[in-house]
């Protein structure tokens, strides 16, 4: 049957791993019998243990289906069933299955620049169920091995009984300004003249506004006075989920505190330069910006087409 509606899209847009090809079929999860019955004619994405996916030998996407391989879901992860209530899609981990003839491996980041959105989307969910299971093999309260079931998203501790579920990593991300000018960051290792807006992860007992202020101030010593959230972006290098956020900040100095090696301010004339320019046209004074699968990229360009909603008052 027909997935629910889904709501209208955030503020944000044009970013990767964000679309929702699939009804994850919440109910079909724990049904083993009609998940084998699924199987044969089910689409398979395959990833590595690296997280690069399994392309056919000219680049094209893989289609391998269920009874291509033979037998069963057995550790596939159920992903869900196309939005029509059709095919049903299974992750699956490279090391399970026999050899694949002539296959290559493509990392997601160059498949997301490359591929439809929805299937960027569905490669991403399939990339973050395989992660949380290759690292949740064993129970963290007792030690002992652990089986997955449900379609792979409840992982059972036979020893002690305890059941462990998907995990996902909340992060903001933050376009900050002081009404004039954009605050952008370098991270040490970057390409060079990479530079990108101050992102971290959220700590137990914050709120998301919390976060917003100490991730800035730890990492730049700018002072945020207001916050709005935007939008969000699973990000499955491996498990993230950043949450987009625009805030308004005093015009204090940046001063960086080891995290990042430098943070400064941009006028709206550098950033609208950086966003016409192709990476491969910059001069050696020129900068360079996040790429445009990211949801900094979307920050960025949002911020320099309206200026933030956000007013100092």
């Amino acid at each position: 049957m027909p997935g629910p509606v889904l709501p209208d899209p955030a503020i944000l847009e044009g970013f990767a791993f964000a679309a929702a090809p699939l009804d994850r079929a919440d109910p079909l999860r724990g049904d083993a019998e009609a998940l084998r019955g699924l199987w044969p004619g089910a689409r398979l994405l395959v990833l590595d243990g690296e997280g690069r996916a399994a392309v056919a030998a000219d680049g094209a996407l893989l289609d391998l289906r269920g009874d291509d391989v033979g037998g069963g879901p057995g550790t596939a992860v159920f992903l869900g069933r196309s939005r029509d209530g059709g095919q049903a899609w299974f992750a699956v981990e490279s090391a399970t299955l026999p050899a694949l003839d002539a296959a290559q491996w493509i990392d997601l980041r160059r498949a997301a620049a490359e591929w439809p959105a929805e299937i960027a989307g569905a490669y991403a969910y399939a990339r973050g169920m395989l992660w949380w299971q290759a690292r949740n093999r064993f129970c963290g309260v007792c030690g002992g091995a652990v089986a997955f079931a449900r379609g792979g998203f409840t992982g059972h501790c036979a020893q002690c009984g305890n059941d462990h579920y998907p995990r996902v990593d909340p992060a903001v991300i933050v376009a900050v300004s002081d009404g004039e000018r954009l605050l952008l960051g370098r991270q040490p290792g970057w390409p060079p003249r990479r530079w990108s807006v101050v992102a971290g992860f959220v700590e137990p007992g914050e709120t998301l506004e919390q976060t917003v202020a100490r991730e800035v101030h730890e990492e730049t010593a700018v002072r945020v006075r207001a916050c709005r959230y935007l939008g969000a972006q699973p990000w499955p290098f491996p498990g993230a989920l950043m949450l987009g956020f625009e805030a308004l900040a005093e015009p204090d100095e940046p001063q960086v505190d080891g995290e990042l090696e430098q943070a400064r301010w941009f006028s709206r004339a550098e950033i609208g330069a950086a966003l016409l320019r192709d990476d491969a046209d910059a001069g050696a004074d020129s900068i360079l910006l996040a790429p445009p699968i990211s949801i900094a990229r979307s920050l960025i360009a949002h911020w320099h087409a309206h200026g933030g909603m956000l007013t100092r008052a």
